[in-house]
């Protein structure tokens, strides 16, 4: 177990190296909290993530070793990618081979030689270990070192300072590196406020080796957050939340997906599915308690083309768009007939398909597909019912 001296050493130590991250007061996810909330952005950390502070805090330390080796889907490799640049080690990283291609090039970026094994960061895990026993590298683990965890810790620290009158913080969790860190410097510092962790539905190995009492290695990852897909935690760090952390709680896809719509309409702040998953608890009224809640943001190295299904994704969730099915007769003037019923109703059509073959179509009707910008759930509800008012066969379709 690590020590509140174990964080403030590490603090001394990254002085200099980490970016500031002073925490933020957000009216707007207050309001739709309905509690203040405050954020604390490791999203504008160096590297894009708070990995940078668990990884300098280790490979500043070596002596005995000229090299380097980890595996990661993204944060863990750009953070220990630039502390070894930083303190003159040679760096190799082991990334799945379906990991976007600008963590690839950020990780590069930073110095690194980057290699692709797996198609999880699980199996690029038991490569790199390989790889360090072949050559002597010293492996870093993106979690399961006290040094690591003293590193991520520091953020405790300075929610300490930041946050004084905080009811609750919101953690994500993945290995559960950054919430071990976070929730020991807390609990020496600020005993009143209650840490609470959170993990996708789709990879909730930490809630799963809770409840066991044990480690639980999870068969399956289905997640959007990568940055926190991962199908165990270690024991050292399950120890730390078992010691500190009050609870831990799942989130959905959806919920996921809101969040980071969320954060890039109303706070401004590109943030990665991982990173916002404290922001959905929060959003999702799953947090209890109605004083200051603290949401870190984790991350913000999303893939562009990543953000793009993530934003189609959220506004389906959030009831901004409508997918219908409308069935109409088969003759000149029908389908300008249903666009104008829609215009009339001041919606814009995103997208329209027309088909004339389907199984369940007559020999005198077609099927038209449209997706159409609505308000918010209500408003889809009430689109639904005026059309089918005006005599057309509606049908949801998402």
């Amino acid at each position: 177990m690590i020590s509140l001296e174990d964080i403030r050493e590490a603090r001394e130590r990254i002085a200099g190296v980490v970016r500031p991250t002073p925490v933020d007061r957000s009216d707007s996810l207050s309001k739709l909290a309905g509690r203040p909330v405050t954020v604390k952005p490791e999203h504008l950390q160096r590297t894009g993530s708070f990995k940078i502070r668990g990884a300098y805090n280790l490979i500043s330390r070596l002596t005995d070793t000229d090299e380097v080796v980890a595996a990661s889907a993204g944060n863990h490799a750009q953070g220990v990618a630039l502390a070894a640049s930083l303190t003159g080690h040679k760096s190799t990283i082991f990334m799945p081979a379906n990991a976007p291609l600008p963590k690839l090039a950020a990780t590069r970026a930073y110095g690194a030689t980057v290699l692709q094994e797996g198609e999880a960061v699980d199996d690029c895990i038991s490569a790199a270990r390989r790889y360090a026993e072949k050559t002597g590298a010293l492996y870093v683990p993106p979690f399961d070192h006290p040094l690591v965890i003293a590193g991520q810790g520091t953020v405790g620290l300075e929610l300490s300072e930041e946050c004084p009158g905080a009811e609750v913080v919101v953690v994500p969790v993945g290995g559960g590196g950054l919430i071990a860190g976070i929730a020991t410097a807390l609990a020496h510092t600020r005993r009143a406020v209650r840490v609470v962790g959170v993990e996708p539905e789709g990879a909730a190995c930490m809630r799963a080796s809770l409840d066991r009492g044990g480690l639980v290695a999870l068969d399956e990852l289905t997640t959007m957050a990568d940055g926190v897909a991962v199908r165990s935690v270690s024991d050292l760090t399950l120890d730390h939340v078992k010691a500190y952390v009050d609870e831990v709680i799942t989130v959905t896809e959806e919920e996921i997906s809101r969040a980071v719509l969320l954060m890039l309409e109303r706070a401004k702040a590109v943030v990665e599915p991982a990173g916002a998953v404290a922001v959905a608890a929060l959003l999702g009224g799953k947090i209890a308690g109605d004083g200051e809640a603290v949401a870190v943001v984790s991350g913000g190295n999303v893939d562009p083309l990543l953000l793009i299904r993530l934003i189609e994704h959220g506004l389906s969730a959030a009831g901004r768009y409508l997918n219908l099915r409308i069935v109409v007769d088969d003759r000149p003037g029908a389908l300008a007939a249903l666009t104008a019923e829609v215009a009339e109703l001041g919606l814009n059509v995103v997208q329209v398909e027309h088909h004339r073959a389907g199984t369940r179509l007559g020999l005198d009707e077609v099927e038209v597909f449209l997706t159409l910008e609505t308000r918010d759930p209500d408003h889809r509800e009430e689109v639904v019912t005026l059309l089918s008012n005006k005599g057309y066969r509606v049908t949801l379709t998402g």
